[in-house]
């Protein structure tokens, strides 16, 4: 079913689902803009490797290239295509948290064709907890992604809210009905990812930093951090340890030996093992969705 404005479809429906999917890739694809819901709003995008596109996007909410866009991915896997080092507390945490409302700046590629703006050689990097996202993207790849708000503005949670700001300046609009609800019982309506900054994680002594508080509290996130740290060290102790030794077979009993030590009829007692005295190595924590 398409709304009553042609751009907007509804994605409840198969038939506005398989049209708008069509529609947005090829939007994509010729360097147009297109509307979806993410797991915390909804998002207005580009092609990543587009710089017309990007900057279609941002001239759409009004931002400078000060204020360059955060780029969305279908799966981890494609985390290291894009960043130059990716730090084993990132790791940790994207195991943990994606897909879902954590961002994570890291170092971009050197190798990368591509302007977001002025980035200073970092990229925004976040894998949504949203299945028409998801989809969208296994299809278009990496997208720039900001909220589809004008400049300055509450975030849309909704499609309509999003074309009234936004209008025909995108292309299509796909309708997966309210954003943020499962986050709805813990933060406000609007709030969006947490962002983090890792860069520092690749300096000596460097630390990550918080800087944009969003769905996913500071202190799950360094409670991940911990956990998958403390996992680590574990892991080097317990390769450490002495292989068991097996035990050593009795030598085979003479008629004198049996006589000296054992009453008649009886069977040596066989050595208990040796006990271990190191746990095994700790399991991850599961994860969490954004």
């Amino acid at each position: 079913m398409v709304h009553d404005m042609a751009t907007i479809f509804d994605c409840s429906d198969s038939s506005g689902l398989l049209t708008g999917m069509r529609l947005a890739r090829a939007a994509i694809g010729r360097g147009e803009l297109v509307v979806f819901p993410t797991d915390t709003v909804y998002g207005i995008a580009a092609d990543a490797f587009n710089p017309v596109a990007v900057q279609r996007l941002l001239d759409a909410k009004g931002r400078t290239r000060q204020a360059p866009p955060p780029v969305l991915i279908p799966g981890i896997p494609t985390l290291d295509a894009l960043a130059e080092a990716v730090p084993d507390e990132v790791r940790a945490l994207v195991q943990t948290f994606w897909p879902g409302g954590l961002t994570v700046i890291l170092p971009a590629r050197n190798s990368l064709r591509w302007d977001l703006g002025e980035t200073g050689g970092t990229v925004a990097l976040r894998m949504p907890a949203n299945g028409l996202a998801l989809e969208l993207l296994s299809e278009t790849g990496p997208l720039a992604v900001s909220s589809a708000n004008l400049s300055g503005e509450r975030a849309a949670m909704t499609v309509a809210e999003a074309e009234r700001m936004l209008g025909s300046s995108v292309s299509v609009y796909l309708d997966g009905g309210e954003a943020g609800s499962d986050y709805s019982d813990f933060v406000e309506a609007g709030t969006g990812s947490t962002i983090v900054d890792a860069t520092g994680l690749l300096r000596p002594g460097g630390e990550l930093r918080i800087v944009r508080a969003g769905v996913i509290p500071a202190e799950a996130i360094h409670a991940a951090i911990a956990e998958a740290m403390a996992s680590a060290r574990a892991e080097p102790a317990a390769r450490s340890l002495p292989a068991e030794r097996p035990e050593a077979s009795a030598p085979p009993e003479t008629p004198e030996h049996s006589a000296r030590t054992e009453p008649s009829g009886a069977s040596a007692p066989l050595a208990d093992p040796p006990e271990r005295t190191q746990p095994p190595a700790g399991e991850p924590s599961p994860g969490s969705p954004g």
